[in-house]
């Protein structure tokens, strides 16, 4: 087994190179963390003394490596001459394109974590003024990989005015508004403490806390608490969350959310459904994906009108893709209903969800969120021009009617509305896929009758 000590990518490159210029098996081989020894120098040339043969590799590689070569891991340097052997010499030239693949998935995980890491390193440092200097400025940071050298060149672009350090465990950065020079890691107790300008930082931080974003899990995640004790406004954090609800309720109450800024001069469908992907009319589309806007002939005898976008609508951007439409479909084709002649919309455009691990639960929008979106459901309904809206489910019903419906007892019921219309009131298909099954054929039929009134 051939030990093969390297000191960075670059060690490793030269390295990696000089093994196969000799075939050396990865299996035969083991990198370790330390100074680049007499064997592998700049000039390429391996042990034997014969030129390293040019070989290419495919350039996702090498933007792979850079930031994997970064991680913690003292296995990633074997891992990347692993995976680099079976794209030269192995003639897997297109390996990178098999994400299922080993080596390949813990690349990619390599380079998330790093890429995760760097990010918090933006978003976290976090710089106090030296007292005494008048432009010397010291920050502190604990980063999870060896990314310092990495990021130093952004904070020099973005503070590059000012005199600054920034000290980790690992190493240290210190720039003099010319020059970037690195030097050994140091201990928190080597940075100050805070400054006075950390007081103008915490108000505003309180200033711009939006308590309508608040969602603890995700918060918890983007914003660890290890990081807290280097953040001044870390402090604010608790006090802030207790008094979201308050504050959001405030908000609401003194500005009721609309989308109608959003919408177009022109109200055909196509100039609507390309304004909505801009529409920020309530909170709801900073967590969605995009906007899901309605689908269908510009002229519609018929026109259903859900609640919202699921989790694969939101996705797709297109409503009534995931099961419940696919339910809906059936239903319509029993019910001798062409899908594609009816035009298919949701009263709130962006999906509300809860997030739950790696899943995202549906969550029923609030009455803001529907009377904000109804400028949309309204430029529809005048473009669109049905004869007969289909509210499925409470919420749809809310937006048409203007008032609360008892779907069970108002189901089945041709009932006037505004514009000459009439609103036929049924349940959403997903109802039905919540019943128990001994009660969603019946379910299921009932749905199909209240349909057919519409034909």
């Amino acid at each position: 087994m051939q030990s093969v000590p390297v000191a960075g990518f670059a060690d490793w490159r030269r390295a990696a190179r000089a093994l196969l210029a000799t075939d050396a098996d990865p299996a035969t081989v083991r990198f370790t963390d330390g100074q680049q020894t007499d064997l592998f120098d700049a000039s390429d040339v391996p042990a034997s003394g014969r030129a390293v043969p040019a070989f290419s590799v495919p350039k996702e590689f090498l933007t792979l490596a850079e930031l994997a070569a970064l991680h913690r891991d003292p296995r990633r340097w074997d891992l990347l001459y692993r995976t680099l052997y079976r794209i030269v010499r192995g003639g897997e030239r297109h390996l990178l394109q098999i994400e299922v693949d080993p080596d390949v998935r813990e690349l990619m995980l390599l380079q998330k974590a790093v890429a995760r890491d760097i990010h918090k390193m933006h978003a976290f440092v976090r710089f106090r003024k030296l007292e005494g200097e008048s432009e010397q400025y010291v920050a502190w940071h604990r980063p999870d990989h060896h990314i310092v050298e990495h990021v130093a060149p952004w904070f020099a672009r973005r503070f590059g005015a000012m005199c600054w350090a920034i000290l980790t465990p690992d190493a240290s950065v210190y720039w003099n508004r010319q020059a970037l020079q690195f030097g050994p890691g140091l201990a928190r107790s080597e940075a100050p403490a805070g400054d006075m300008l950390e007081d103008l930082w915490r108000s505003y931080y309180a200033g711009i806390f939006n308590p309508a974003r608040v969602n603890v899990p995700a918060m918890m995640k983007d914003l660890p608490v290890r990081h807290w004790a280097t953040l001044p406004e870390a402090a604010l954090i608790p006090k802030l969350l207790q008094e979201a609800t308050r504050r959001e309720e405030t908000m609401l109450r003194s500005k009721p959310p609309t989308a109608e800024p959003f919408l177009p001069p022109a109200r055909d469908l196509p100039a609507l459904a390309r304004a909505v992907c801009a529409c920020q009319g309530c909170d709801l589309y900073r967590e969605a994906t995009q906007a899901v806007f309605g689908e269908g002939p510009a002229r519609a005898r018929i026109m259903l009108v859900g609640e919202q976008p699921g989790d694969r609508e939101d996705r797709e951007g297109k409503p009534f893709v995931g099961p419940a439409g696919q339910l809906l479909d059936r239903a319509l084709g029993e019910a001798g209903i062409d899908r594609s002649q009816v035009y298919v919309t949701n009263a709130v455009k962006h999906f509300r969800f809860e997030p739950r691990g790696k899943l995202r639960l549906h969550k029923k929008p609030g009455g803001a969120h529907v009377a904000a979106c109804r400028p949309w459901l309204q430029a529809e309904l005048e473009q669109v021009d049905p004869e007969i809206v289909v509210a499925l489910g409470a919420t749809a019903a809310l937006s048409l009617g203007g008032r609360e419906f008892a779907i069970q007892k108002e189901r089945g019921k041709l009932l006037p509305i505004a514009g000459n219309r009439q609103l036929l009131v049924t349940v959403h298909p997903s109802f039905l896929l919540r019943l128990p099954e001994a009660d969603r054929q019946a379910g299921f039929a009932q749905f199909v009758e209240d349909l057919r009134l519409a034909v």
